[in-house]
């Protein structure tokens, strides 16, 4: 599951670097922890070439509070709520890092081993009030495991461009596993008085 990431400014260069031809004004204050809810930096393919556009975290549900904020790969072809969009409005939510608690409820921190940035698949939809986007998730790989039973579906930078554009890609990035993540937990130091 993904309930929290974070872009730092490290990220935001990768962003421009992806999707040059977004104005550079756009990536002003778009740092910090990004929770469900808050508008975020996604890459889409509305046009021939890739762009950063910033969405909402969430698919409103109908009829009932809250937000939809993940969509699980294994399932999210059968889905009503998401088969259209996974299909048609494929989108990459890119990260320095996302938030997992352990049992303990201690935070956990994964960040990418051998690329900086982790690209997160993911998708979008309209609503009333603009865009909206829900991470894709599959099965914990071994390094996320021990903390938790899902994680994002994380996609090279090399897949990005066939993540959105290329349709017999989906079907493949649907069922891959994703590379192993560095892992890093604060501790809250205890005291005496």
């Amino acid at each position: 599951m993904c309930g929290r990431f974070y872009i730092d400014d490290h990220t935001i260069k990768e962003i421009a670097n992806v999707a040059p031809e977004t104005n550079d004004a756009f990536w002003k204050g778009k740092c910090g922890d990004i929770y469900p809810s808050q508008s975020a930096l996604v890459l889409t393919g509305k046009t021939a070439h890739l762009s950063a556009e910033e969405m909402k975290w969430g698919f409103p549900q109908y009829q009932k509070k809250g937000l939809v904020i993940n969509a699980r790969a294994e399932t999210v072809l059968e889905r009503n709520m998401f088969r259209e969009s996974v299909r048609r409005r494929r989108c990459i939510i890119p990260a320095g890092q996302y938030y997992e608690w352990d049992a303990q409820k201690n935070k956990v921190t994964f960040s990418g081993q051998d690329q900086p940035v982790l690209y997160m698949a993911g998708f979008f939809d309209r609503f009333q009030d603009g865009d909206h986007f829900v991470i894709l998730t599959t099965a914990a790989n071994a390094s996320v495991n021990p903390v938790h039973d899902r994680m994002p579906l994380i996609l090279g930078k090399e897949e990005v461009e066939a993540w959105i554009y290329d349709d017999a890609f989906l079907e493949f990035a649907l069922r891959k596993v994703p590379a192993k993540l560095q892992k890093s937990q604060e501790y809250e130091q205890q005291t005496l008085f």
